[in-house]
């Protein structure tokens, strides 16, 4: 700028600059207040890496005022002026007034938008749009656009997206808060229900939230990274860094956090995304796309408190959740179904006055949450632990700043949402009763050898009470016949409830149709909204199905497997009632190409390792192994966080402990899920359930069904798996991801998630890997030791002609093919 003051023949051409209108041609940055920008016209900075001017989002026709990167080939939105007030039409302008308010008036020159900033004390301001992406607000005759010479910025007032050179955080003496708010959707940059902030409580750390609640927390800053993000600049992009970074000083004036790009050719990216994700993307040109380089929450570990007070969470071991050491689970119930957010107790209460309490080492931890800690940077870590020690109410203490050692974080409180990581963490000091500190765990498996005895000792135990229970159980229930039905330990509902609460079944409350018969949305008189399946008399199940169902399910309990709320057996009907989930069935949004753009990367991701998560507590994890036998896109129910739920235990069948696989002479299924064995043999097992698995993952990741998709280069129709056998073999299996969401994945995990699904449908039950085997597949995101996997079943070229039906003439066996909604 010095150089530009000297210069008198640039001096005059800035001058001209701010004299003269801005052009449609889009050359000029200055904003003045005699000549507003009209919509269609766009102000580009000097460099040509960012405009403004006006733009409708996808599939709307509304008209906002945003900022885009000019440079980028797909116009991407990184600011938005009116997000909440749009104009109708493009008829609007935007003007900028000799005290710097800037204001968008709609055809009849009403203000619709002001940033009310007309008290900055500016004479004649103007407004520019910098090189950076920040549109400022100066004196136009002061030439600075640093932080002293800028009266007003956007990079005050940001909306979804994170752009280097901004921060997120608090000013403690303007009051000034900078904070990230998603758009509602796609369509309408709205504030949406997701936020990125600093809280500077305790020791700051970020935090993603929903309007409602803590979904991920970065932990606190350690002085090399957050305790919470061990690999944050292992993408080799970003720099993070305090700006004032007086956190720990009592007369802080403001608290930021900023980051800078190493690369500036690197076109980069934060942005808090729709569906609650905080990604990194990364604009291709090679490409032209945008590319997740990062997101988060990452994995289930990531979530706020996933096991609850006093556990440890790590996505590399399996159950995810532990309990410290010196803690057992509160609920022991909870524990064995895989529900841990009650978290763990103590086994043996503190004993503060004799001084016998001691601390074991946590190591490589994401420290506790820091929300409720105090912070003192004058102590060492010895001097920590003995004001620990003095502290009666003390539960655990760390290093605040690792890269000196310095700094002294006391807890007080429960230690929540800790996870252990494989490196990068933070030791983590854990104060327990003498009774129980004992040996360090040790890190070289012995750990798990114990855990696998024990697991071993109580499983036998525990066989032997079911087995006991169960004989004791059924021969009590044998005694018991209502209208020639089983007694449920269910609750039993009377039918006019739940013909008031479906308004007596009506076609409005309708929700779809499948082999059980209708199901119907309803509403008991709590005003909780249920799904309630009815058993249709032409139905091509009946009531021994009806019986399965209930009888399985009031036994099973886990976050993926929908919720069975009682049943109906009055007269003639025989009637089950869900939990309502507002988001139907996969099949709806998946399989149609209006709806399957709401379906992004993460979105899928996690469906795929809830869906996972599911058939690992069935096959492995349940009082009994579950062979679901109609794995498919319609049994899979999303709630209203999208996370899906496996429905339809009509043809579930409980597996003998004993026996490796099952033949039955009647076959029941959907085609294209039914894996080679079951359909030619009648031969079912855990197997049969990872080939459907392996369907719905090809499914997902693609948006089409496995029922015949036609080649470019063929008349004849191939089938969903031969296609993406044929991709595999090309070394093209990238093409198979649905080009609705192409441009924004982790190419990683798509590329272990199809190599995953064909695995899982390969022609022999013996070459699938088991469910908890892909899972660890999913939580470590390897794939390279993975075996190449072999042809798929059911690969064959069909013409177009041929019936999509199966028949089998070997013997008396008979075939029936349930054909999903």
């Amino acid at each position: 700028m010095r150089a530009l003051i000297a210069s008198p023949f640039l001096l005059f051409y800035l001058i001209s600059a701010l004299c003269s209108p801005p052009t449609t041609g889009g050359n000029t940055h200055i904003l003045t207040p005699t000549q507003p920008l009209i919509d269609g016209e766009t102000l580009v900075s000097a460099g040509g890496s960012f405009a403004i001017g006006f733009f409708s989002p996808v599939n709307s026709t509304k008209r906002y005022v945003g900022i885009w990167y000019h440079k980028v080939s797909i116009q991407t939105v990184v600011w938005v002026a009116n997000r909440q007030t749009p104009l109708a039409d493009p008829t609007g302008s935007l003007s900028i007034t000799a005290g710097g308010d800037l204001v968008i008036l709609d055809e009849n020159s009403t203000i619709i938008w002001s940033s009310n900033s007309s008290d900055l004390g500016l004479t004649s301001a103007v407004a520019q749009i910098l090189d950076d992406g920040n549109f400022v607000v100066r004196e136009a005759t002061s030439y600075s656009t640093d932080a002293a010479g800028v009266a007003w910025q956007s990079f005050d007032h940001p909306t979804d997206t994170f752009l280097p050179g901004m921060k997120v955080g608090e000013n403690l003496t303007s009051g000034l808060k900078i904070k990230y708010q998603s758009w509602a959707s796609i369509s309408d940059p709205a504030p949406g229900n997701y936020i990125f902030a600093l809280d500077l409580h305790g020791d700051p750390q970020l935090f993603l939230s929903s309007v409602t609640s803590q979904i991920w927390r970065s932990g606190p800053w350690n002085g090399l990274r957050f305790s919470g993000t061990p690999n944050m600049n292992s993408h080799g992009i970003l720099d993070f860094h305090f700006t004032d970074i007086g956190r720990y000083n009592k007369n802080r004036s403001e608290v930021f956090l900023g980051y800078v790009v190493r690369n500036s050719s690197v076109i980069s990216r934060l942005c808090v995304h729709q569906s609650g994700v905080l990604q990194l993307l990364v604009w291709s040109e090679e490409n032209r796309a945008w590319s997740i380089r990062s997101y988060t929450p990452r994995d289930p570990c990531d979530k706020i408190s996933m096991c609850g007070p006093f556990t440890l969470c790590d996505i590399t071991d399996w159950p995810l959740c532990r309990c410290m050491q010196g803690f057992r689970p509160k609920s022991r119930d909870n524990w064995a179904v895989k529900e841990w957010p009650n978290g763990c107790v103590r086994k043996t209460k503190l004993d503060c006055t004799k001084g016998t309490d001691g601390f074991v080492t946590v190591e490589d931890a994401k420290l506790p949450d820091t929300s409720s800690s105090t912070v003192d940077m004058s102590l060492s870590l010895e001097q920590c632990k003995a004001a620990c020690l003095k502290n009666c109410r003390c539960t655990g203490y760390a290093t605040a700043n690792v890269s000196d050692g310095s700094g002294c974080l006391l807890w007080t409180t429960n230690l929540t949402d800790v996870r252990q990581y494989s490196a990068n963490g933070q030791d983590l000091y854990l104060r327990l009763a003498a009774a129980d500190l004992g040996p360090p765990p040790d890190n070289s498996g012995k750990r798990n050898v114990v855990a696998i005895v024990v697991a071993t000792i109580v499983g036998a135990l525990l066989l032997s009470l079911v087995v006991c229970c169960t004989w004791k159980k059924n021969k009590k229930k044998r005694k018991k016949e209502k209208d020639g039905v089983e007694e449920f330990d269910l609750p039993l509902y009377d039918l006019s409830i739940i013909e008031a609460a479906t308004n007596n079944f009506s076609v409005e409350n309708k929700l779809g149709q499948g082999g059980f018969g209708p199901v119907y949305k309803g509403q008991l008189g709590e005003g909780e909204d249920i799904a309630v399946k009815r058993l249709s008399k032409t139905s091509a199940q009946g009531i021994n199905e009806f019986k399965n169902e209930v009888m399985l399910i009031a036994k099973l309990q886990h976050r993926n497997l929908v919720r069975l709320l009682g049943c109906c057996i009055q007269r003639e009907e025989r009637i089950l009632l869900y939990e309502y989930l507002p988001n139907k069935s996969l099949d709806v949004l998946l399989f149609d190409k209006s709806k399957s753009p709401s379906l992004d990367w993460h979105t899928r991701y996690n469906i795929i390792f809830g869906i996972a998560r599911g058939l690992l507590y069935l096959h492995e994890d349940s009082r009994f192994k579950i062979i679901h036998r109609d794995l498919k896109a319609s049994n899979i129910l999303l709630d209203k966080d999208m996370n899906p739920k496996i429905s339809d235990f009509g043809m579930a069948r409980i597996f003998p402990e004993d026996e490796i696989e099952v033949n039955t002479n009647k076959i029941v299924g959907t085609y294209g899920y039914m894996s080679p064995e079951y359909v030619m043999n009648g031969i079912f097992s855990v197997k049969s359930d990872m080939f459907s698995f392996g369907v719905l993952v090809l499914e997902i990741i693609s948006g089409k069904r496995n029922r015949a998709i036609y080649s470019s280069n063929s008349e004849h129709q191939q089938n969903l798996l031969a296609h993406a056998w044929s991709l595999w073999k090309e070394g093209n299996a990238m093409q198979l991801i649905d080009e609705s969401m192409s441009s924004l994945i982790s190419s990683d995990e798509a590329f272990t998630c199809i190599k995953v699904g064909l695995l899982c449908v390969q022609e022999h039950p013996e070459d699938r890997p088991t469910i908890s085997s892909v899972m660890v597949i999913l939580l470590s995101g390897e794939n390279s030791s993975l075996p190449h996997p072999r042809q798929p079943g059911f690969v064959a070229m069909r013409g177009p002609s041929e019936h999509n039906s199966l028949s089998n003439k070997q013997g008396a066996m008979s075939i029936t093919i349930l054909e999903g909604r």
